[in-house]
């Protein structure tokens, strides 16, 4: 089993502490002038997305946590679970909601996803960073108003609602970045 010391953090290191598996979302590393130094962090369990501030002695030490991400497809739900499927093997993985809820703005069926797994559990997904999706409600652009930088609400085929520019219609396909939600361009 690997290991690591508090002094070694970077952002993205995943780790085990008090039976949890942690992400490092932000750190910094402190040397006050009096004193010993500590690194102080923004730490994310990595199962039930609960963020944590915490400050560690750089010398303690926590096991390293192996996270392993498999690329799977988006079948469909029945209501409960979402159903997402391994293209090599055939095998189903079943999500429930809260595993799955921010990356389905984004995700329509058939559409590969990046599922995270501890242990053999699956535990997050992540959408693709740029997808293309339909617009299926928008009000029409009003003419004459050409000012820099108007937009407006659009919603998706997933329902997500994000703003677009006066030109983008009812009917277009765009692209968006899954990252932040926001409208990248028409495709």
């Amino acid at each position: 089993m690997a290991y690591i010391q508090a002094g070694e953090f970077r952002k993205g290191i995943t780790f085990e502490m008090d039976g949890k598996v942690m992400v490092i979302t932000e750190f910094l590393h402190v040397k006050p002038g009096k004193g010993a130094a500590f690194v102080r962090t923004k730490i994310r369990d990595v199962i039930n997305g609960g963020l944590l501030d915490k400050t560690f002695n750089p010398t303690e030490k926590f096991e390293l946590a192996h996270i392993e991400r498999k690329s799977l497809e988006y079948l469909y739900t029945d209501g409960e679970l979402f159903y997402f499927m391994d293209p090599e093997s055939y095998e189903q993985t079943a999500l429930n909601e809260e595993s799955v809820s921010e990356a389905l703005m984004f995700v329509k069926e058939n559409m590969k996803v990046d599922i995270e797994f501890f242990k053999g559990k699956p535990f997050s997904v992540m959408p693709p960073n740029f997808v293309e999706l339909l617009i299926t409600f928008c009000e029409p652009g009003i003419k004459g108003n050409t000012s820099q930088g108007v937009t407006k609400p659009a919603t998706l085929e997933t329902g997500y609602i994000l703003q677009v520019p006066l030109f983008v219609n009812e009917g277009d396909t765009i692209r968006v970045d899954t990252r932040n939600g926001s409208y990248m361009s028409r495709v």
